[in-house]
């Protein structure tokens, strides 16, 4: 049997304190399923379950969209979930929250873009949608805490063997397909009853398992964009987003080491058009060595709307060691502020607290940490409202920007997750 093997395997990867729930046999079992590999193996594990069922969350759709690409992609998707779910012989529903996406995630997005910022719509589809919209309609639906809500991302949810009440979430196994960093902001009041099963596995091991059960996706895929944005987009963001972002013209501009002046070498459609470190495509002299070589963007002047540009990918104003952090949130509901305050600096003294400020990259060793509360958050009494960071890391990274989440890890464990407001060197 598929589950008594997987649990067999895991059991053997288990963290010391920690340990892994399981569903009883005649609780209700929710599967997130889209279509994908991770997802279906998540569906089969506990397909013998009496009170499992399948749901398909429609968050974009592309039905109006002209390109036939984009107008199948999610048909084919929820086409391709409910074959698996037939093959399972469970049943499914899809669920439409278009709306809810749009208002939570893609108008933030979009916003955000246009000051100038580098948002993760991934994060925020995470917190909103995934584990907000959906636990509150099953909530309304089973109650709450009556069912198991089972997601196929690649990280691990565990439960304190000293505090039944307290649950982490962890890096999963495969540092390859981690995605611990995208749930860097869910509510972690929804941990309890929550099921990643593909954390304890490597993604070699996904494809094994459904090639054995003859699952109908076990060879489709990864998806490599986010919903909006397909697999044949990629690469094509910034024409997506002309779509929907007016056109703000601006200078590209150099400035000069020494004298400070500037000097324009062309025009952008507006600050949100490129992020940082990414390569800019202008023509500059090549004949003259001072400016041979490919260029890269490394600061937007937001009250100038000005994009400045460098040489180099390895060019030193690319590279910063010290990042300030706002509206830090604390995932665990169980950790307070004294606590939060307690624990930054033991783990640092202990040489565990790193970061990540994209997902899928080495962890980042952190030397200090400085917590503030802004005067607002006092005021009002909200912690997660109000806590900043001035982070200092061990050694410079390549293109830190604002918008981008910096979350923040104790070991594998999350800490938790805000956005990156400025960068410097110290």
């Amino acid at each position: 049997m598929i589950l008594s093997k997987y649990q067999n395997l895991i059991s053997k990867r288990l963290l010391p304190r920690w340990s892994q729930c399981q569903p009883s046999k005649y609780d209700n079992i929710i599967i997130a399923m889209s279509s994908g590999v991770d997802s279906s193996l998540c569906a089969s594990l506990y397909s013998s379950y009496p009170n499992v069922r399948g749901i398909y969350m429609r968050n974009w759709s592309n039905a109006n969209d002209s390109d036939e690409i984009k107008k199948n992609c999610d048909e084919q998707d929820w086409k391709d979930a409910q074959t698996v779910a037939k093959y399972l012989n469970i049943s499914i529903n899809l669920v439409n929250f278009e709306q809810d996406y749009w208002l939570d995630v893609f108008e933030p997005m979009l916003n955000n873009y246009q000051l100038g910022c580098t948002p993760n719509p991934d994060i925020l589809c995470n917190k909103f949608v995934k584990f907000g919209k959906l636990n509150q309609l099953l909530d309304k639906k089973y109650g709450k805490g009556n069912y198991w809500l089972v997601m196929g991302h690649y990280s691990r949810v565990l439960q304190d063997k000293m505090d039944k009440n307290k649950y982490g979430l962890f890096r999963g196994i495969d540092t390859h397909k981690d995605q611990s960093y995208y749930l860097s902001q869910v509510n972690s009041n929804v941990w309890s009853r929550t099921l990643l099963p593909m954390g304890h596995l490597y993604k070699t091991e996904v494809r094994e398992f459904a090639n054995e059960l003859g699952l109908p996706s076990a060879t489709k895929p990864d998806s490599q964009g986010i919903c909006f944005v397909n697999n044949s987009q990629v690469g094509k963001f910034k024409n997506f987003l002309k779509e929907y972002i007016p056109r703000t013209p601006g200078n590209i501009i150099t400035i000069d080491s020494l004298d400070h002046t500037k000097r324009i070498w062309g025009q952008h459609d507006g600050i949100w058009s490129y992020t940082i470190g990414q390569k800019i495509g202008i023509s500059m002299p090549q004949a003259d060595p001072k400016y041979k070589g490919t260029w890269f963007v490394s600061e937007k002047l937001i009250d100038t709307n000005e994009i400045v540009i460098v040489k180099g990918r390895d060019n030193s104003k690319l590279f910063h060691n010290q990042l300030q952090v706002g509206q830090f949130e604390i995932l665990d509901d169980y950790m307070n502020l004294e606590q939060f305050k307690k624990r930054i600096p033991e783990s640092i003294k202990n040489g565990t607290l790193n970061m990540q400020y994209r997902s899928l990259q080495e962890p980042i060793k952190i030397n200090k940490c400085d917590i503030a509360m802004n005067s607002e958050s006092i005021r009002d009494k909200k912690e997660s409202l109000g806590i900043q960071l001035n982070i200092q890391i061990e050694s410079s990274q390549r293109a830190m920007a604002p918008g981008q989440y910096c979350c923040i890890y104790d070991n594998d464990e999350v800490i938790g997750s805000g956005p990156i407001t400025n960068t410097q060197n110290v």
